[in-house]
């Protein structure tokens, strides 16, 4: 699944092709995603400008004036930016946004799991938005913080940073590498974790999704890129899918266990 560097990347990867243009029409090959595509999308976005594009969590919001477009890639979800010569869609390509700049931006989801919503409203208001907590790169995101949240929660440190409503955005890749990086073991209570581990894991967090996004995110299965290249961010993967591999840092054996239904990974010298 994409987590949030993808996101961002993605949300960059499409900013330069959408800002300041002017929507000429919308192609809707497939209405059912997770929520069905509403149509009346094809009469309401021609001749609209796009304001701007900006990212909530992995929520990526394109301001089109009269109202927002709001994308969620899902499980298998990519934007592509193409132009009128490309390649013909394939059944997997669900919708084509068309713009003056001659450009098109098409969304490619086999699992068919994301979601295209419009709103006219504040994008921050909307339900599966505005229960989010804070971003893990925004200054709110600190210790003090993070130990008020946790201090009652006796479940796994992994599982409370993994809570869209402790951080946005801090998936399973992501959540695995940092811990690692702060030396916490996945399954340690959170209430138990001690102020100079939280503000450990803080760093680490904000460290590993900014390497992260520079190295173009993790791409596993069917995420790409914008420009349809693919993030190298896995390479640098100290535990996550690495049970049985040795330790980078040490040596010792990398071990798995199910948290939340979810594989983690981590070190049993390394992570306490």
């Amino acid at each position: 699944m994409p987590e949030l560097p993808e996101v961002e990347i993605t949300k960059q990867g499409i900013e330069p092709f959408l800002r300041g243009q002017t929507i000429e029409k919308i192609v809707l090959r497939n209405l059912q995603l997770r929520w069905p595509i509403p149509q009346k999308l094809r009469k309401i976005l021609p001749g609209l400008k796009i304001a701007s594009i900006t990212r909530r969590a992995k929520y990526i919001l394109i301001d089109c004036s009269a109202g927002w477009l709001i994308i969620h890639l899902g499980m298998s979800g990519s934007l592509r930016v193409l132009n009128p010569s490309s390649e013909t869609p394939t059944k997997h390509e669900h919708y084509d946004l068309h713009v003056s700049n001659n450009n098109i931006i098409r969304y490619r989801d086999p699992r068919k799991f994301g979601a295209l919503i419009w709103t006219a409203n504040n994008p921050n208001d909307h339900r599966l938005i505005s229960h989010l907590g804070p971003e893990p790169l925004d200054d709110e995101f600190n210790s003090d913080f993070l130990h008020q949240k946790l201090q009652t929660k006796s479940s796994a440190v992994k599982l409370q940073i993994m809570n869209n409503q402790v951080v946005t955005g801090v998936g399973n890749i992501y959540a695995n590498e940092s811990l690692f990086h702060a030396g916490i073991r996945p399954s340690r209570r959170a209430n138990d974790v001690s102020r100079r581990k939280l503000e450990r894991l803080i760093t680490a967090i904000k460290t590993t999704l900014k390497r992260a996004i520079r190295a173009g995110g993790s791409s596993l299965q069917d995420f790409y890129l914008a420009d349809g290249s693919t993030g190298y961010f896995q390479q640098e993967y100290m535990v996550y899918g690495r049970d049985g591999e040795p330790c980078r840092k040490c040596e010792t054996t990398i071990k798995s266990i199910t948290l939340g239904q979810r594989s983690s990974f981590y070190c049993p010298k390394c992570q306490k």
